[in-house]
């Protein structure tokens, strides 16, 4: 009987794990897809991605190629981040796919609703981190140089710190997601995130001081945003435990 229900479960491992490389291959092929249809355009996209650099720069300076492939890296990995962040719905999709088949129908809709406002999150700090913060920054630190300096960024830095930028407040803004997650698994209460709202905030400026360019602008324009979504986390962790709850009541 042990060895039946042993092979048993193997063979159902192995069929989840034929399910997962089937959408492994599926992503993977998607992503590669977008990535040829973007990559004759590699060129345009870099030259529209340093405008917010080439605004900043002096009228006398100019982007810089310090390593001779950097002209063909620089806007192949541009044009690979974008594709990642056109395919990144129809990557929580297949995820989805995955697990849903194991949850209940309310913890369906509770995944539905994270991933969304995850994804969501995520692209807004992007926008904002675009937008907002890297024309800030790089405006500061052009007209911080010395005048006997003259500013020439390569155009291989320039990328790796917009990523840098780009995730790092991509990550930053998902912040009330992790409070729910938190919440619900029970890891810590609302009293306790209240009660420790002080020491969180500070947290915010600290850790905005260390994955921020050296500024005080930059540290501001990171820290204000985290704080706020922290006290949003805190507003919808008020209101979803009863949804669960009125949804789990209703469905008794």
């Amino acid at each position: 009987m042990k060895s039946q229900d042993q092979s048993s479960t193997v063979v159902h491992l192995l069929g989840h794990l034929a399910i997962l490389r089937k959408y492994m291959v599926q992503i993977i092929l998607m992503l590669a897809v977008v990535f040829l249809c973007l990559l004759p355009f590699a060129q345009t996209l870099y030259q529209v991605f340093a405008q917010p650099l080439l605004q900043a720069l002096p009228a006398n300076s100019q982007m810089i190629a310090t390593d001779i492939t950097a002209t063909f890296t620089a806007p192949f990995k541009l044009t690979l981040f974008i594709a990642f962040l056109i395919c990144l719905p129809f990557l929580l999709w297949h995820i989805w796919r995955f697990i849903a088949p194991a949850l209940y129908l309310q913890e369906k809709k509770l995944t539905i609703a994270l991933s969304s406002s995850s994804l969501v999150l995520f692209y807004l700090g992007i926008s904002f981190s675009r937008y907002i913060v890297l024309p800030s920054v790089l405006y500061f630190f052009m007209h911080i140089a010395p005048d006997a300096v003259l500013p020439m960024t390569d155009i291989s830095s320039y990328l790796s710190f917009c990523l840098k930028l780009f995730f790092t407040f991509g990550l930053c803004f998902e912040i009330p997601v992790l409070i729910i997650v938190l919440l619900l698994s029970k890891l810590v209460t609302l009293e306790q995130l209240m009660h420790k709202r002080k020491f969180i905030i500070v947290g915010c400026f600290f850790v905005s001081m260390f994955i921020t360019p050296p500024d005080l602008l930059s540290m501001l324009l990171l820290a204000v945003p985290m704080w706020g979504l922290f006290e949003l986390g805190l507003l919808a962790g008020k209101f979803i435990p009863h949804q669960i709850e009125h949804s789990a009541l209703s469905s008794d």
